[in-house]
């Protein structure tokens, strides 16, 4: 099943600049295997050793948050691959 994949800039120069494409996959794991096909070396920038992503990865099926490879894709639905984001203005020095 193909579906569209979206995403955040800092992963971007391993689909050669591309905010989006479409890729073959009805779970996640299989989405990474179709990706990491045609976009070498982005799969082990999203997920680990351990077969597990990477805690700055956040991997958003259609609107669900999810942490697990094996999480099915339904026709229809969209994924966003993005990096978690911190730091940030806090309280003002004395």
């Amino acid at each position: 099943m193909r579906v569209r994949v979206h995403f955040s800039s800092h992963v971007r120069s391993y689909t050669g600049g591309c905010a989006e494409v479409e890729a073959e996959g009805s779970t996640l794991a299989e989405l990474m295997e179709d990706l990491e096909r045609r976009f070498p070396g982005i799969r082990f920038r999203v997920i680990d050793e351990q077969d597990r992503i990477r805690p700055h990865m956040n991997f958003f099926v259609g609107t669900a948050l999810t942490r697990d490879l094996q999480h099915p894709i339904r026709p229809g639905e969209e994924v966003h691959l993005l990096a978690a984001l911190s730091g940030g203005a806090g309280a003002a020095a004395p």
